[in-house]
């Protein structure tokens, strides 16, 4: 994965350096680009690729042809192994290199997966890994761009600022060098020169535009390199996947280790406990029914109170788990369940024209419904409603709600946890809760239907 984090450097798009903060500035882009100091390190990089490139290839082609060379015998093996990890260090270099001038962050690549410790091991891993290959390859294509960019950049470079200042040099020449200046043309009858005002001017204007565009040609021209350095020595888009599918992973278990936490709590302190209260009351009103059955009837009716309270506790804990009616008739009943009690009017609307998974169900349900919690301890609000619909492969989700507005995923709120857990199944969550309100948030979950299981 590559960021930027140059002003304006393509990938992420995100301006400033660290530590930097943005400025106006009175002069516009165009005439500050020749003279900025980010013109000035993307031309080292262009002038630095050139002779790099060329101890790079040298190495790769070498060290490759050595040990395709040498196959025939098990040297060969060993040599190929260290040609590869020599371009490996070369890519590390090179991605240090785009950082420092590019203001480009690149990750490394994946490691080196060897299964035992031993050289080996160490060879076989090196030659099976894609960054080796790729590291090589970089190796031998940056060459020939080097060299055009050196010589294009360095031409244009060049030429613009001579011209630029051809009015400096039009007084040396008729000083120093006896001439009349640039000379155009010349034959053995007659010469050009650019010896006029006019000419000098116009000269000078050529020079100032082709200045003021070499930056962005150089830009252009790095542009290319940032390619090759973000595609090549990098790491690759499976392996990033990986990655980001083993921490959705750890959230997903963490998120269901919390919930098994939280039903374990619930029951301890809840049905649990009253539970074991009519026990204890229903054992006492046993002794009491010989020797005072009024008191034994009364007590026998407050085992019956709790006996419902607790049934109401496990109701309320299995709905908010898995609740019934989103089985048996699906997310336009269940949400219709989840807006009744919510404390403000909740209008739903739900336009699917079949179920999704079960799975996706069960998020979804569960992400309306924190939501309209949210509603009902927060917002402050007198009016919300749900939105349900599908978009191609997705499902979408939209709570709004007319309250104070002010609700934000960064303050590690519930909010930041359930965009975790939406994150964790590819979802999406956007909250767009101005302060004053009104808050909209909208979730987005992959759709899958309700036969895949």
């Amino acid at each position: 994965m590559a960021t930027e984090y140059g002003q304006g450097y393509g990938l992420d798009g995100r301006p400033g350096f660290p530590g930097s903060t943005e400025r106006r500035h009175r002069l516009p882009a165009a005439l500050r680009a020749p003279v900025e100091g980010r013109t000035w390190r993307e031309l080292g990089y262009v002038l630095l690729s050139l002779p790099i490139s060329i101890l790079l290839f040298t190495y790769a082609v070498t060290m490759v042809s050595l040990g395709a060379g040498l196959l025939v015998t098990f040297l060969g093996i060993p040599v190929l192994a260290a040609a590869l990890a020599g371009c490996r260090g070369f890519g590390a270099l090179e991605r240090l290199r785009a950082r420092a001038l590019l203001g480009m962050e690149v990750a490394d690549p994946e490691p080196l997966r060897m299964k035992k410790p031993g050289a080996m091991a160490w060879m076989g891993a090196v030659l099976k890994s894609g960054a080796s290959w790729r590291a090589l390859l970089y190796a031998v294509l940056h060459l020939p761009w080097a060299v055009f960019s050196f010589v294009f950049a360095v031409n244009v470079w060049v030429l613009g600022w001579a011209l630029l200042t051809y009015p400096l040099w039009f007084w040396v020449f008729p000083m120093y060098a006896g001439q009349d200046g640039i000379q155009l043309y010349g034959d053995e009858t007659h010469r050009v020169y650019l010896d006029n005002p006019f000419e000098i001017t116009v000269t000078a204007l050529v020079g100032l535009l082709l200045t003021i565009a070499t930056p962005w040609i150089v830009r252009a021209l790095t542009m290319v390199d940032r390619l090759l350095v973000h595609g090549l020595l990098g790491p690759s888009r499976l392996a990033s996947r990986v990655v980001e599918l083993e921490s959705d992973r750890g959230v997903v278990v963490d998120t269901a280790a919390a919930d098994l936490r939280r039903i374990e709590r619930d029951l301890h302190d809840g049905a649990q406990a009253r539970l074991v209260a009519l026990a204890m009351d229903l054992g006492l009103a046993k002794e009491k029914l010989q020797e005072d059955p009024e008191t034994a009837v009364r007590m026998v009716d407050e085992a019956h109170g709790e006996v419902k309270t607790a049934l109401q506790e496990l109701r309320d804990l299995a709905r908010g788990i898995h609740p019934a009616v989103l089985t048996d008739r699906g997310l336009d009943a269940a949400l219709s369940a989840v807006a009744s009690r919510c404390t403000v009017p909740v209008q739903v609307e739900v336009d699917l024209a079949e179920r999704p998974a079960p799975a996706i169900e069960g998020i979804a349900y569960f992400t309306v419904s924190e939501l309209l919690q949210n509603v009902s301890k927060h917002a402050r609000a007198t009016w919300a409603g749900v939105e349900v619909w599908r978009t191609e492969n997705r499902l979408m989700l939209q709570v709004v709600d007319n309250g104070v507005g002010g609700a934000d995923t960064s303050q590690g709120s519930g909010l930041a946890g359930l965009a975790e857990r939406l994150d964790a199944v590819d979802g999406i969550l956007v909250v767009d809760s101005p302060a004053g309100g009104p808050t909209r948030v909208t979730a987005e979950l992959p759709w899958r239907g309700a036969h895949v299981r």
